[in-house]
């Protein structure tokens, strides 16, 4: 029997939502009183976080440095320490109108044009493929074919004139992020070269993606090249530099921000070294100016940092802001990064995301010494695998012999992949300037087309950024010291 009053078995009634109170917002007095107090007596304190970048200074090479901390629109702090010329027992402290150049800090700016020329319409999506944008671009995807090729014999994949993948998927928001899967740079270019965006696309035609795009984070000085003047070229302007001038310079008064390395320019830097000590000569950069070219000072990059972070006159719509400096994706433990973004490199610290873009010049050598240069033996294995062994007497003196034969697996047409057969450690010391095993593991080997006796001459790996090794008519013989 039912009890009294009962019509049913007993439902129980849902949950009422309630409303969220939120509290009215109190505005503080700015900048922070509490901030500031801290600043200053940390910076007074020997002890302090500041002592840990004066102590940087101890560093090989290192001769100047500057630090801002800014809080919305407002500066809190500024450090200055070293001098201005370290060669120069009388030079000064540098200031924050020091000009520095800011190498791969660069980068910043090609997105912030992709990002403008998206929000103006002329970019119709952050992920349209890069072909829409420059109809001659093609590059080889080995690692993303869209079927399983029919088995052939090696020779006749190797003779192949144009491998068959699917298209690259290499588009504007992956190239403005380290997910394109573009090589370092151009086969057979330093970073002084100074073609054209044309020979550019020529050259990357019998290139291939050293990653398939969106899964990987490589770092790629061409993917930002590439992006800046191929979309200056559908800007009024038609010139990458003057577009960055009048759209992103002027406008947030970042008048000691620029390309040209003029001698007025040159009397303000501050002086660059090696970490030998000797002075870095002022190279400059042709065609890959986008990515690494410019020159600024704390101050205009302190202006630049408000404007990203909300607090000056808006560059961007609030969306496209937030979508700048979103991350994009994890990386692996071999990159140097936890996550990236557009261009940022992201880093977990104390619990926090720190969002962060580095720089970096590199310096060149026209002609290694022989002895410091590595040589590859390419052979067949005992079961007909291919098996490249590097050696000479810098391999001889760093890497252990176990580690010094790596598998070439074949991927399609000239292109192999690297492959350590055996496990290795990940820790294993090679030296200050060696690549480690898990650098060098599953990376492609780009093979030059065969000559009419059915040799290569040589070969390429654009994601060691390796460029033009090529065949000797005899085994180098080293005598012993």
């Amino acid at each position: 029997m039912l009890p009294i009053g009962s019509l049913g078995p007993e439902v129980a009634s849902a949950p009422v939502r309630m409303c969220p109170r939120h509290p009215e917002p109190v505005p503080l007095a700015h900048p922070l009183p509490v901030l500031k107090e801290a600043l200053e007596k940390v910076s007074d304190d020997p002890r302090g976080n500041w002592a840990i970048l004066r102590q940087a200074l101890s560093a090989p090479g290192l001769a100047a440095m500057s630090a801002v901390v800014i809080h919305n629109d407002t500066v809190l702090w500024t450090g200055n320490f070293g001098r201005k010329n370290g060669s120069d027992p009388a030079s000064g402290p540098p200031n924050e109108y020091t000009m520095y150049r800011i190498s791969s800090i660069s980068k910043i700016f090609p997105v912030l044009m992709l990002y403008r020329l998206w929000e103006e319409g002329t970019v119709a999506s952050l992920d349209d493929p890069l072909e829409r944008y420059a109809s001659t671009f093609t590059i080889n995807n080995p690692l993303g074919m869209a079927s399983a090729p029919e088995q052939q014999s090696l020779m006749d994949e190797l003779e192949k004139v144009g491998p068959a993948p699917r298209p690259s998927s290499v588009t504007l928001r992956r190239m403005a992020s380290q997910l394109s899967g573009l090589p370092r740079r151009l086969r057979s270019t330093s970073l002084l070269w100074r073609g054209s965006t044309q020979e550019a696309l020529s050259l990357l035609k019998d290139d291939v993606l050293v990653a398939d795009p969106g899964t990987r984070c490589h770092y790629s000085t061409l993917a930002f090249s590439l992006l800046a003047h191929v979309l200056a070229a559908h800007t009024a302007q038609g010139d990458y530099q003057r577009w960055i001038l009048e759209n992103v310079l002027e406008p947030l008064g970042m008048e000691d921000t620029g390309f040209d390395l003029t001698p007025l320019v040159r009397a303000r830097l501050a002086a660059g070294f090696y970490g030998s000590g000797r002075p870095a000569p002022l190279y400059d950069l042709g065609w890959y100016r986008p990515s690494g070219q410019m020159y600024s000072t704390p101050a205009d990059l302190a202006k630049l940092a408000m404007v990203l972070l909300g607090g000056g006159p808006p560059l961007l719509r609030p969306d496209a802001a937030k979508a700048l400096l979103a991350p994009l994706l994890a990386c692996s433990g071999a990159y140097f990064a936890n996550e990236t973004g557009t261009p940022w490199e992201f880093h977990a610290q104390g619990g926090y995301r720190v969002v962060r873009k580095d720089g970096d010049l590199d310096g060149y050598a026209a002609a290694p010494e022989p002895r410091a240069a590595t040589f590859y033996e390419v052979r067949p294995g005992p079961e007909g695998e291919l098996r490249l062994r590097q050696f000479g007497p810098r391999v001889e003196a760093l890497v252990p012999p176990a580690f010094r034969t790596l598998a070439l697996r074949h991927l399609r047409g000239r292109v192999f992949q690297l492959h350590v057969a055996r496990e290795f450690p990940c820790e294993l010391p090679l030296g200050d300037a060696w690549l480690s095993l898990e650098a060098q593991h599953g990376q492609l080997v780009n093979f030059y087309p065969l000559d009419r006796h059915g040799l290569s001459p040589g070969f390429d790996v654009p994601g060691l950024n390796t460029y033009r090794v090529l065949r000797l008519q005899r085994k180098p013989v080293f005598k012993t010291q």
